[in-house]
């Protein structure tokens, strides 16, 4: 029975062939396309007011030299999202909820970012490492710690991605479990129990949005610090 609830986090397959990869490939063929048109249709005005409002939000704290990392950052933004809350429809599944997409996803971008700030601002990025005025006998302990730090930060974005996905998504089908047992059995209780469902995924359906958000947010405050 407990094995049951995570098989939906397992990667689909249709005659040995997994999924995966066109499970990635169907956001961005859902993605409005630029038209040879003058005037764009309401889809695409609300798509390039969303992108105008959020990169000039990420890009705000960044200098110039990192303003170069917004297509990027805004593609992988909408990215996230589309995953996400089409994982959240019945009979689909979610790629995010997979550790080892998330960390390829984290640790090429979070390398790049570090040796952005080791090519422009070598100085100030191992600066990081050791804090000005920092006693003799603290300075092998703090470069270590240090260093920790810098590279577990790929793991952290990924694992936090992974973890918040996989718990909601395990709470959604213990509950709606949780009701297909107390239908017959104590319907007030059930119809209580589904109201909680309801409400359980419209909290999901923010926890997807805050969570691509959070995982782009993060990678622009590393961009920041190494450029």
């Amino acid at each position: 029975m407990n094995l049951n609830f995570f098989d939906q986090f397992l990667s689909p397959f249709i005659m040995g062939i997994p999924l995966m990869g066109l499970a990635l490939l169907l956001p961005w063929l859902l993605f409005p396309k630029p038209m040879h048109s003058w005037l764009g249709n309401r889809l695409t005005t609300l798509q390039s007011w969303f992108f105008g409002i959020f990169t000039k939000q990420l890009m705000l704290p960044i200098n110039l030299k990192g303003h170069n990392w917004s297509l990027l950052l805004a593609s992988l933004m909408m990215f996230l999202i589309t995953i996400n809350l089409l994982g959240l429809l019945p009979y689909t599944f979610t790629p995010t909820t997979q550790l080892s997409l998330n960390l390829g996803l984290a640790i090429p971008l979070w390398l790049a970012t570090v040796l952005t700030g080791l090519r422009n601002q070598p100085t100030a990025a191992f600066g990081h490492m050791l804090p000005e005025g920092t006693p003799t006998l603290l300075i092998p302990v703090l470069i270590i710690i240090e260093t920790v730090s810098l590279l577990i930060r790929p793991l952290a974005l990924g694992v936090r991605l992974t973890a918040n996905l996989t718990a909601g998504h395990l709470l959604i089908q213990l509950i709606s479990t949780a009701i297909l047992v107390l239908m017959p059995l104590m319907p007030i209780i059930s119809l209580l129990t589904m109201i909680v469902l309801f409400l359980l995924t419209l909290l999901e359906i923010a926890v997807a949005m805050i969570q691509a958000y959070v995982f782009v947010l993060l990678l622009s405050l590393y961009l920041q610090e190494n450029v």
